[in-house]
């Protein structure tokens, strides 16, 4: 079992999303949302993927294809720290990425699909990590960061729009 990061190991941003997630199996709780997300999608009709609950908000498709491109970003952090990278890894800003993005254009099943497999090599690289891996540290935009932090990060994040998706937009996501 991965224990919860403390406070050192991350900036004080990210304590909404650590906070989310109850104490226990990382890996597992990764697993289970990503069947949730998948349940979801494939209950959704192009329409329902392309609601937004009010004007200049996110469309279900840009939610789904943000959490794509978190899951890439935070991964890809998460390896080189796990690794023993020391460079700061940059920041990101989610609105210059979603700026002329395509997710819209995307099929509910082609967002699906894309979700599963990002999830899935998230997910496999993790089984992987030594014990070790999982306490290396590094820096994050200017802040500490280790690799379990970012693994924490990851999926409280992905909590936090799973119930917006509730919420905010009347989905039936099964938590």
């Amino acid at each position: 079992m991965v224990e919860r990061p403390n406070t050192e190991e991350y900036a004080a941003f990210y304590e909404k999303y650590i906070s989310l997630i109850p104490e226990g199996k990382i890996i597992e709780r990764m697993e289970q949302q990503a069947h949730i997300v998948q349940t979801l999608l494939s209950s959704l009709t192009e329409e329902q993927a392309n609601h937004r609950y009010a004007e200049g908000k996110w469309s279900v498709k840009e939610v789904i294809g943000h959490l794509l491109d978190n899951e890439r970003i935070m991964s890809s952090r998460l390896l080189r720290i796990a690794r023993g990278d020391k460079a700061n890894h940059p920041g990101y800003d989610q609105d210059v990425l979603m700026q002329g993005q395509p997710f819209n254009a995307y099929t509910v099943a082609d967002l699906n699909e894309e979700y599963a497999v990002a999830r899935r090599s998230t997910i496999l690289m993790l089984r992987h990590l030594t014990p070790e891996a999982w306490l290396c540290r590094g820096i994050v935009s200017d802040n500490p960061a280790s690799a379990r932090s970012i693994a924490y990060i990851m999926a409280g994040h992905e909590l936090h729009h799973l119930l917006v998706l509730r919420d905010r937009y009347s989905l039936d996501v099964k938590l």
